[in-house]
């Protein structure tokens, strides 16, 4: 089976099209065959073989893209890794994935005692100008084993298989009307799951290119934009809220945007519709988790977009809400996300059990509870785990954190439970003010007390410079909890 985003694939169907750009090279379609096949050669003579693992500790640049591809050339998976892991973070990855081979910063960085080879060889690699052939893959290959936040504990290898991501790409460049005039700008980092679906094979599938600028800096986007006149990028809300901070006094030319995505964690209504004003583009936000390759809902580009939903279901996906019992409940009510489809993963690697606990009867358990509309749109409420119960009585963060959204000068909001030894928990809120805002904790619970009943109004409110942000830009709420526990 060939896959239309393998490197020789692509380079037959779009030649010397530009491909991929970094701070240092630039490809079309055909060099970066080239190169691929290279550095293939070069990882078949260390051992790799099909069917093995090959981890990638690696900034966003364009060997990350050559070792996933020349990977996937040998029939072999690849797992990315955060490179701000600390040594003992990064050694669990490659020994928990197996890994047959590490490709790093150099002799410095960790291996899990494994072979390694540093960036620099494979640059040296990719331009021996060596050829070999692809290993023909089956859809059920494993392609990516990519693993999670580990807000619930150690990091789990999601498996992901090639016919996942085929689905997943070809789903996103299909809803999102991608051609070969596009151009993604990429921001989020290739270890994380949206960056490689929607930024990396989406595009590269319909012959568009793509720009990767390394770590991502608000100061410098806009000249980026201007320089490079990008058709669409993907963030997260924390970006979007960088972007508008950012922009206090300035008029960049973003006119060359089609579209942006924004996914990974909610947003409010008030901080999408200010980015899309200042963007002059549609946001499209989306809603998906590793487990089922990545987006399972998105407001459609042409179509009717409602704010406060994360869109339909994407085209071969279901999705369904239920109660503990897994029985579905109503139209309009609330319960918890069941996701199915040609995305839903393979499993955790090593971890039967928590496969189990997830996967069932080919479904995606979410552990996000949701509500969809008469027209099938999706509106997530909060995650399971981040409910408040207070007294007995269920309170979600979103509802309380999507209410202090809407008073004017908020720019970032976080409400967690704090322990209370009467009523088990209350709502806290962390919320970080726009820069001039002045904007006090009363404030704060002044307008939460006129749109929240009593028991959801915040009991104390910090105001904050900023929140404490996970690897992949989302809200670290879990240490926001154990701040609160003395």
């Amino acid at each position: 089976m060939e896959f239309e985003f393998l490197s020789g694939a692509l380079a037959e169907r779009f030649g010397d099209a530009p491909a991929i750009r970094d701070d240092s090279t630039q490809m079309s379609f055909r060099e970066l065959d080239d190169r691929v096949q290279a550095v293939a050669s070069r990882f078949r003579e260390m051992g790799v073989s099909r069917g093995d693992v090959i981890a990638v500790m690696l900034p966003n640049r364009s060997e990350l893209v050559l070792t996933i591809f020349a990977a996937w050339h040998l029939g072999a998976a690849a797992t990315p890794i955060n490179p701000n892991f600390t040594s003992a973070e990064a050694d669990h990855q490659i020994n928990d994935a197996g890994a047959a081979l590490v490709v790093n910063a150099g002799p410095d960085a960790p291996t899990g005692g494994r072979p390694a080879i540093g960036v620099d060889e494979l640059e040296a690699a990719a331009g021996t100008g060596v050829t070999i052939e692809p290993v023909a893959l089956r859809g059920d290959d494993l392609a990516l084993v990519i693993y999670t936040s580990g807000s619930t504990g150690r990091p789990k290898g999601v498996m992901l298989t090639h016919s996942n991501a085929a689905a997943m790409s070809g789903s996103m460049a299909d809803v999102m009307a991608m051609t070969a005039e596009d151009h993604c700008l990429l921001v989020l980092p290739l270890f994380h799951v949206n960056a490689l679906m929607v930024s990396l094979l989406a595009p590269l599938r319909v012959g568009a290119q793509l720009s990767i600028v390394g770590t991502f800096s608000a100061s410098t986007f806009f000249d980026r934009v201007e320089q490079l006149r990008p058709t669409y990028f993907s963030a997260v809300p924390t970006i979007y809220a960088l972007l508008l901070t950012q922009a206090e006094g300035r008029s960049p030319d973003m006119s060359s945007l089609r579209f942006a995505v924004c996914g990974a964690a909610p947003a409010t209504r008030e901080l999408l519709a200010a980015a899309e004003d200042f963007l002059g583009a549609p946001i499209l936000e989306g809603y998906g988790l590793t487990e089922a390759t990545c987006a399972s809902a998105v407001n459609p580009i042409d179509g009717p977009r409602k704010p406060g939903t994360v869109g339909p279901a994407l085209p071969g996906q279901r999705i369904r809400i239920v109660d503990e019992n897994l029985e579905d409940v109503p139209t309009g009510s609330p319960g918890e996300v069941l996701i199915t489809g040609p995305i839903v993963m393979a499993g955790y690697l090593n971890n039967p059990e928590a496969t189990e606990q997830t996967l069932v009867d080919g479904w995606v358990r979410t552990g996000d509870v949701g509500v969809l509309d008469a027209d099938g749109y999706l509106s997530i409420v909060d995650r399971l785990k981040d409910m408040i119960i207070r007294g007995g009585e269920n309170l979600y963060p979103k509802e309380i954190e999507t209410a202090i959204g809407s008073l004017p000068g908020v720019l970032e909001v976080a409400v967690v439970g704090r322990p209370d030894a009467v009523l088990g928990e209350v709502p806290v809120a962390f919320v970080v003010p726009y820069p001039e805002a002045d904007l006090t904790p009363e404030a704060v619970t002044s307008h939460s007390a006129e749109h929240l009943t009593r028991v959801k109004v915040p009991v104390h409110v910090t105001i904050t410079p900023e929140l404490p942000k996970n690897a992949v830009g989302k809200i670290d709420k879990p240490g926001l909890r154990a701040s609160l526990v003395t």
